[in-house]
């Protein structure tokens, strides 16, 4: 129920006599009045912002329905309820017309006091709820404008229904953004297509440039009750997070370059010295032969090193765009990049490379991947044990593709720290680790529209870590670190 206490009601009715009775009736009920006797008067003090106008139609100066009129067009006074009373227009085409200009109620002569007290009071609560809502409404709106994402609700004939002062500040250069404007060619204007506006479509998300910005698209279903086709079309600037990523990715591969700097002088050392010691017998051995023979052998360990400084540098130099990436090759090199800091933990590398389809992708990306992957296994596993290395040709889902797996017979990952695996900075080596192998190697992974995965046991006699990584042979590669802007190479056509 309103607080009639709080509540004021203006009474315009040319008659003394009616305006007492109403005063009298509604000031018992505890409301405040006020009385007038002419439009004018009433639209004058409908400036004051009443709750209610009990307003009678016949006035001397200016007729009740043109003062009703007046109150509803002007948008300072348009929420008063105006309630219309008459003794002389009694039928129903006098109440259809004091209805449709705009009056809250309608009441004819002789009014009963309940019938009157009660009129008000639901007009009253009428109106409370309208502020209410209103309220609501703005609040909403302020908070909808406050947001830094530009979102727009697309209805589902694929119209603009409303969007945030966001969504208007990321379309500033387009001068006919408005209601009811179709959506799909400002979408294909982003990202070159409007398919994911089309019924039946499920999310959907990518990257385009704006200017010097990058800016993230996505479309999703409205997911209200009723808005099964109503989708809402979000627009994010990612280029902060983007190049952050970025950095930090750069962080991490030169901190595995450092790490396997000590690997790399282990296994250069080893063919320099017996390099040196081959040259050093052949230029004292009398038969050119047994020279020939020798300096044969040296040339097998200059090209131990010079394979091993390419693998190096493969960490650091990338090609530009997606190439044709043989996996089995490139795992093949990696083991044994890393056979010798294994074997110095007493670990045999074991490296199971079956020929598999060939996918599109960075080598030195790729190369990190694995690499990230294969000194984690080998100094999780115990001494005097092995670690498995496979790569195999498989088909998942229909989709033809290329696992890789390293398993090592470790002690296992607790349950409790599975689900954290990923995260970045996340790590089980104290200050020996920065937490972010994984995080990087997950995301690099991801640019080629690959699945990384782990199980682990923790069981006596069969513990032990199997990670999985799976490319699909029509795989999807972003070009962010190519030096290009974001983007897609070719679309995924299988997913895990």
């Amino acid at each position: 129920m309103p607080d009639p206490r709080s509540t004021r009601i203006l009474i315009a009715d040319d008659c003394e006599e009616t305006r007492y009775v109403l005063s009298r009736v509604l000031s018992a009920a505890g409301y405040e009045c006020l009385e007038v006797q002419s439009g004018s008067e009433a639209l004058g003090l409908a400036q004051t912002l009443p709750d209610l106008l009990i307003l009678d139609v016949r006035l001397p100066d200016i007729s009740g329905y043109e003062v009703c009129k007046r109150i509803k067009q002007n948008p300072k006074t348009a929420s008063i309820s105006v309630l219309q009373i008459s003794a002389s227009f009694v039928n129903n085409g006098d109440r259809v017309r004091a209805l449709e200009g705009g009056a809250d109620g309608y009441l004819t002569h002789p009014i009963d006091a309940m019938v009157l007290v009660a009129t008000v009071g639901s007009l009253v609560r009428l109106r409370n709820a309208e502020a209410h809502a209103r309220k609501a409404a703005m609040e909403w709106q302020a908070t909808f404008d406050a947001l830094n994402e530009g979102i727009a609700l697309v209805d589902p004939e694929g119209r603009l229904a409303r969007w945030n002062a966001a969504f208007q500040r990321f379309c500033s250069c387009d001068p006919v953004l408005e209601q009811g404007r179709d959506a799909a060619p400002l979408l294909e204007s982003m990202i070159g297509t409007s398919e994911p506006l089309r019924k039946g479509e499920s999310r959907f998300s990518a990257d385009f440039q704006m200017g010097r910005r990058t800016v993230q698209v996505s479309v999703n279903p409205a997911g209200g009750p009723g808005a099964e086709e109503e989708k809402t079309l979000i627009l994010t600037d990612v280029t902060d997070r983007i190049l952050a990523e970025s950095a930090v990715r750069t962080a991490e591969k030169l901190a595995v370059t450092g790490r396997l700097a000590s690997t790399i002088a282990h296994e250069i050392n080893n063919p320099l010295e017996a390099l040196v010691n081959l040259i050093y017998l052949a230029k004292r051995v009398p038969s050119m032969d047994e020279a020939l023979r020798l300096l044969s052998s040296a040339d097998r360990e200059l090209e131990r090193i010079a394979r091993i400084t390419k693998q190096s540098l493969a960490f650091h130099r990338d090609s530009e765009k997606p190439i044709d990436v043989d996996l089995s090759q490139l795992v093949t090199e990696v083991v044994t990049l890393y056979e010798g800091s294994a074997a110095a933990h007493h670990v045999r590398l074991i490296c199971d490379c079956r020929p598999a389809p060939v996918i599109a992708g960075f080598p030195g990306q790729l190369t990190q991947v694995f690499g990230n992957l294969i000194r984690n296994a080998a100094e999780a596993a115990p001494p005097a044990t092995e670690v498995v290395v496979r790569v195999r040709s498989i088909c998942r889902k229909g989709h033809m593709g290329t696992r890789v797996t390293i398993h090592d017979h470790g002690c296992g990952i607790p349950p409790d720290l599975q689900t954290r695996m990923f995260d970045p900075f996340f790590t089980t080596k104290a200050l020996k680790g920065s937490g972010l192998g994984l995080w990087v190697s997950k995301s690099l992974v991801s640019r080629h529209s690959g699945t990384i995965r782990f199980r682990s046991s923790q069981r006596v006699g069969a513990s032990g870590t199997t990670f999985e990584v799976f490319f699909p042979v029509s795989n999807c590669v972003r070009l962010e670190d190519a030096g290009g802007a974001p983007g897609l190479e070719a679309k995924a056509a299988a997913a895990d």
